[in-house]
């Protein structure tokens, strides 16, 4: 489902992300239920997350706009793919852009960088994460394509 076609349907039932991201990943279209952690140069969360089912959710990751290292890189994306995750999404850096390119996997980030994270297990998880003009609650539904990022309480549908 188009993001375009989503906030055409939904009008205010849909927030809008201000237009920041970079679409990283082997898949451009990707939706699901969100799954929200709060980190800061530390990844540990992150892989955390990606180690566990997907279920066709999108983790949601507010790393803060960070561009002091990268949160995910190709590893974690194609942990993140082969665990059935829809996408993720990341305020803040990633590595490896050929590698994360290569998994059927969405990712969305600000930009990329190519030192790692720190490891120190630090990190909020199931929180209200609110950046790029939007808030994010754990199990509301993100959407993005190309042209941009949505965020709705409850599951779109095209009739």
């Amino acid at each position: 489902m188009k993001t375009t076609d989503l906030c055409d349907a939904h009008g205010s039932d849909v927030r809008v992300s201000e237009p920041l991201w970079q679409d990283f990943g082997g898949i451009a279209e990707f939706g699901g239920a969100a799954v929200c952690l709060r980190v800061l140069d530390d990844n540990s969360s992150v892989r955390a997350a990606l180690e566990g089912a997907g279920e066709g959710r999108v983790l949601v990751v507010d790393g803060g706009g960070s561009r002091r290292c990268a949160l995910l890189g190709g590893n974690l994306a194609a942990l993140g793919a082969d665990n059935g995750w829809a996408g993720i999404v990341v305020h803040g850096c990633v590595r490896d852009r050929e590698e994360i390119g290569a998994c059927r996997i969405g990712v969305k980030a600000l930009a990329t960088h190519p030192r790692r994270s720190e490891k120190r297990g630090a990190g909020e998880e199931e929180v209200v994460l609110g950046f790029a003009g939007i808030t994010v609650a754990p199990g509301e539904y993100v959407y993005a394509d190309e042209d941009g990022l949505i965020v709705a309480a409850a599951a779109l549908t095209l009739d």
